[in-house]
């Protein structure tokens, strides 16, 4: 099987986004990692290597629960799910808040993908898409908050996409989430 030749995507620039270089590159093995998710059984461990082989992947991460921007990103992938199902693909949502708090966001939003806790930051230290500081004009400099990124992992668990936004209410280009997905 060939994959398409893809480099590290970067949109459009505007007078508020700002993109970022990253560690990871297209064609780098996704890192892995191991984070909780709230279930109705309660806490569960998700092992990224464990949903490798299984279906592509895309993993986006949002600064931080109820919130604006993420709720709105979160309730439209959960609206457009069966898109990414029928493209072979499972979603993702990480965030550094505690699972509970993820929880009842979701409940509360109607947020259907399968949330994870990066609660310790680790997983967006080793993508290389955390903030030194997070929103320090508005007095939240709070470090390790995931910039909003998403990555698409193919099969074999190698990156095939991603995109890393500086400022946390511009949004992924899903249209070439979508693209790359079909190609895979």
């Amino acid at each position: 099987m060939s994959f398409p030749d893809v480099l590290l995507y970067t949109p459009a620039l505007t007078p508020t986004t700002q993109t970022t270089t990253m560690t990871l590159k297209v064609g780098d093995p996704a890192p892995d990692f191991t984070l909780v998710t709230k279930t109705a059984e309660g806490p569960q461990l998700v092992k990224l290597s464990g949903l490798v082989g299984k279906s592509n992947i895309v993993l986006l991460f949002v600064p931080m629960a109820f919130t604006g921007g993420c709720t709105a990103e979160f309730c439209e992938i959960s609206a457009g799910l069966k898109d990414y199902e029928a493209l072979d693909a499972q979603v993702l949502g990480i965030s550094g808040d505690n699972p509970f708090a993820q929880a009842a966001w979701a409940e509360k939003e109607g947020i259907t993908i399968r949330l994870l806790s990066d609660y310790e930051h680790e997983v967006a230290k080793a993508y290389g898409i955390a903030y030194e500081q997070f929103l320090p004009e508005v007095n939240l400099i709070m470090g390790g908050v995931a910039k909003r990124s998403a990555f698409v992992i193919d099969k074999g668990g190698i990156i095939r996409y991603a995109e890393v936004l500086e400022h946390p209410k511009d949004m992924p280009d899903f249209a070439a989430v979508k693209a790359i997905l079909r190609t895979l």
